[in-house]
């Protein structure tokens, strides 16, 4: 086989079809467009999400039951399980800013909350927002000490 004898397989390449050019063309006169109606005329029909005049999905949406109230009040604090601290030695500081040098937090102004997942074998220094009743109890268990950071709304924290 050589390059000029190359073509496209049977049934491939398909012609278009020439609407309005004719009764003898066979897509004469209404040109396969129906008589009269909205999608007749040019620049007729609706848009994707047009749904007979009913109010469309994509504007109910913000109004769909089950979404709840969204609290524009609420702080967000940034998770932080103890089995993510495997990293740090005995008597080490875990606090915002040593977790944000280590990686485990993007930003050492976020609020952090201490949870219990994971386990604790070495007595360490928290310094954090906010421990859950587990992660208190671990801490307590390894020996380990525990400074709650004061903090307000709106993520800044006071000093």
């Amino acid at each position: 086989m050589k390059l000029h004898e190359l073509r496209p397989p049977e049934g491939a390449k398909k012609r278009r079809k020439r609407v309005g050019r004719g009764i003898a063309a066979g897509q004469g006169k209404t040109a396969g467009r129906g008589t009269k109606g909205q999608n007749a005329r040019s620049g007729g029909g609706v848009p994707p999400y047009f749904e007979g005049g009913q109010l469309p999905v994509v504007r109910k949406l913000p109004f769909a039951r089950g979404v709840g109230f969204r609290n524009p009040n609420r702080i967000r604090f940034t998770p932080v399980n103890l089995e993510r601290l495997k990293g740090f030695q005995a008597g080490d500081e875990v606090s915002p800013e040593t977790l944000a040098a280590a990686g485990i937090i993007k930003k050492a102004s976020e609020l952090v909350v201490i949870l219990g997942d994971g386990d604790l074998d070495r007595p360490l220094h928290f310094k954090a927002h906010r421990f859950s009743a587990s992660a208190r109890r671990k801490i307590e268990a390894a020996g380990g000490t525990i400074e709650e950071l004061p903090y307000r709304r709106g993520g800044a924290r006071t000093r």
